[in-house]
Parts: structure tokens; C-alpha cells; sequence
């Protein structure tokens, strides 16, 4: 099995339809132990039943944007298990109304939300973790294809996203001293909640239908076995990269 022994933390599971929960599933059928963080109290009675299906060693809760948060359960794990092989960061949010409407219209405020959630909460795990990953870790983050094109109604995350794929190159400099390799996965449109919260969604989807080289969308599969392959030593030699999962819609022009 690819990852046999390996053991993986993975934040942003909140349902059996989200892209984490694909990623999760898919390490759980190739060996690995995992353990799961959820955000919010709400989240809480719909992980549980999760991690009991996936077999989970243990889920813990963590606001990301809380310093003293990812500190504790740094500290949990660390009693846990003596290192950490993978990070799965699956997280990402921006205010419903920045999402909507005109990028300028963003308020400071939720550029700083959006910021702060989805890019920024990498960094802030890497630091934490950084000396619990065992030799040759994968860390793992989600973008999407509104990272570097325009994208309607994707706005505030979508600078959002630009500024996490960025961070994935920094950060595989800082970590890649000690064999640590950083990537973004960018998955093409997938039915999960957060997709639910972007107007139009149906439309991008039937763009990737109609455009797309493979001429279909992907599925939680999909995307689960190029985690896989970034979680695994398959990936031994790659590091500070965006790999796409979208049909090949992102080589696609005019």
C-alpha cells in the first residue's frame, strides 16, 4: 500500500461530500492513520460519524485563526504520535458578500477574513508542526483554477488562493532543508458546501462539460488519488508545485 505506516492530519472534512473527505478516504484504502480537525462545534456531529467510518485515531478541534488553538493541538498530536507524514489543508472561506458582486467592493475586513483563512492558516500550521513532520512529510493545500484567472463571483478568494499558492513556494524553500515537500492540489469544480456559497456554480460546471479536454467534471476520486500520489513517495522529487485536477481545463484558451 502507498501509504502503509504513514500517518496524516487533515483539516476541512465537514461532510461526506467534501473534497477532504475524498482525500481522507482515499489515504485511509492505502494504509495511512489519520486523525481529523474540524473548525466549529456545528461541524462536530457530522465529523464523528466520519471518523468512525474512516477509522480515525482521533479528531480534534482547531480554529485556525487562532495562534494559542494551533499551538494546543500541536501539542495533543504530539502525545499522539512521535511525527507527522502528511498535512492536508483543506480550508478556505470568505464572507458570502465578498463573493458577490464587484472585487472592489471588497470591504477590508473581509479581504483580511479571506486572507487570514485561507492562506495565511498554512503558514501558521507549517510553523507549528515543523518539528514533528517526520523526514520526507508531504504537506498538501486545495486551490482552484480562480488562483490565476478571473473568475466571476470568486473575488476575494480568488486573490486569496494566489496568495496560498505563493505561500506553497515559500514554504517548500523554508521546509525543503529538512526533505519536507509543499504542493497545491487545484481541483477543478467540485458539488461540495463551499462550493454551494459561489453564484453561478451550475454555469462553471457545465463549462468544464463543454471545454474541457476530457470533457467531463472530476469527482472526489479524482482528486483523492493525486493526494495520493503528493502524500506518497511516489512524489519524492516534487515540491513548490500547483498541480491541476480539472479535465486539463486550465490548459484551455479562448
Amino acid at each position: 500500500m502507498l501509504l502503509s505506516g504513514k500517518r496524516a492530519l487533515i483539516f476541512g472534512v465537514v461532510n461526506n461530500r467534501s473534497i477532504a473527505y475524498g482525500i481522507a478516504k482515499a489515504f485511509v484504502e492505502q494504509g495511512c492513520r489519520i486523525g481529523l480537525s474540524y473548525s466549529r462545534d456545528a461541524v462536530r456531529k457530522r465529523i464523528l460519524p466520519i471518523a468512525e467510518e474512516l477509522g480515525a485515531d482521533f479528531v480534534v478541534q482547531c480554529n485556525v485563526t487562532s495562534d494559542e488553538d494551533i499551538a494546543r493541538i500541536r501539542r495533543e498530536i504530539a502525545g499522539r504520535w512521535d511525527g507527522l507524514d502528511v498535512l492536508v489543508h483543506s480550508i478556505a472561506y470568505a464572507n458570502r458578500e465578498d463573493l458577490a458582486g464587484r472585487f472592489i467592493d471588497t470591504s477590508r475586513e473581509g479581504f483580511h477574513v479571506a486572507l487570514d483563512v485561507s492562506a495565511f492558516s498554512l503558514v501558521a500550521l507549517c510553523k507549528a508542526f515543523e518539528e514533528l513532520f517526520a523526514p520526507e512529510a508531504s504537506v498538501m493545500t486545495m486551490s482552484y483554477y480562480g488562483a490565476g484567472r478571473v473568475v466571476a463571483n470568486y473575488n476575494a478568494m480568488g486573490v486569496a488562493k494566489a496568495s496560498l499558492e505563493c505561500c506553497v513556494r515559500y514554504l517548500a524553500v523554508d521546509l525543503g532543508a529538512r526533505g519536507v515537500r509543499v504542493n497545491a492540489l487545484s481541483a477543478g469544480p467540485v458539488r461540495t458546501m463551499a462550493a454551494a456559497a459561489i453564484p453561478g456554480f451550475r454555469s462553471i460546471l457545465g463549462a468544464i462539460e463543454d471545454k474541457s479536454p476530457l470533457r467531463r467534471n472530476i469527482t472526489l476520486e479524482d482528486i483523492g488519488r493525486c493526494a495520493l500520489y503528493l502524500a506518497s513517495d511516489l512524489s519524492s522529487g516534487t515540491t513548490g508545485q500547483t498541480v491541476f485536477v480539472d479535465s486539463g481545463y486550465n490548459i484551455m484558451g479562448i
